[in-house]
């Protein structure tokens, strides 16, 4: 398997790979769409910034997030769970939200989500521990193996911006499903799936003439 994305030098690393087996992604930074890392801590910082960003706008997003950190610094899953309904609320949390980071923050203090070990796991034993967890949905788990971990070869398909830049970069008839293109990326991209979901992001936002291309679309329901 490739280096883990932990910074740019293994980004540069993992795209030249991907671009020698796909041409094609070569095309679509030459046109613009090379990857920005974007890392986030690990933990339940990581985890609960994905859940905030998770079917809202970015502007929204990073307001939410905002606030948030500066009520809780730093944000820990103990205080997260002393914080009242009122104190959430105050941060724009939405009851829904409010419920999924209670959750995740109680099952990493009980040790029922131990993040520490979910880097040393396969990919498939972290996804189903993330998952086992109360509003911890596939795309969240996949999220956060992606950007909190730096896993090299985890792709999103059940992601809507990247069902559409894949239409829009394979010239597909009709936008893939979730089942066709995870095998679209497993015969393509494979074992840089990572990236190429990076490169289909930035892509994303071109195409949409600046339009957010963050990964929330496709985002699970919290």
């Amino acid at each position: 398997m490739p280096r883990i994305i932990d910074g740019e030098t293994a980004l540069d690393h993992a795209l030249s790979g991907l671009i020698a087996a796909d041409p094609l992604i070569g095309e679509l930074v030459e046109a613009g769409a090379r990857p920005p890392l974007r890392l986030r801590d690990p933990g339940f910082s990581g985890l609960a910034g994905i859940i905030v960003a998770q079917q809202v706008s970015v502007a929204s997003a990073n307001a939410i997030w905002a606030r948030v950190t500066a009520r809780f610094d730093p944000l820990e899953p103990l205080a997260f769970l002393a914080a009242s309904d009122a104190d959430l609320r105050a941060c724009g949390l939405s009851l829904p939200k409010m419920r999924g980071l209670r959750a995740v923050a109680l099952a990493i203090a009980e040790g029922r989500l131990p993040t520490e070990a979910l880097g040393a796991m396969a990919p498939d034993e972290a996804i189903a521990a993330l998952t086992a967890v109360k509003g911890i949905g596939p795309w969240t788990a996949e999220i956060y193996l992606l950007f909190c971990l730096g896993h090299p070869d985890i792709f999103p398909a059940g992601d809507l911006a990247l069902q559409e830049a894949a239409r829009l970069a394979l010239a597909l008839d009709e936008r893939p499903r979730e089942k066709e293109l995870r095998a679209i990326a497993e015969e393509r991209w494979q074992p840089f799936r990572g990236v190429a979901a990076r490169v289909l992001w930035a892509y994303y936002r071109i195409a949409r003439h600046g339009r957010e291309g963050a990964p929330v679309l496709g985002a699970d329901a919290t």
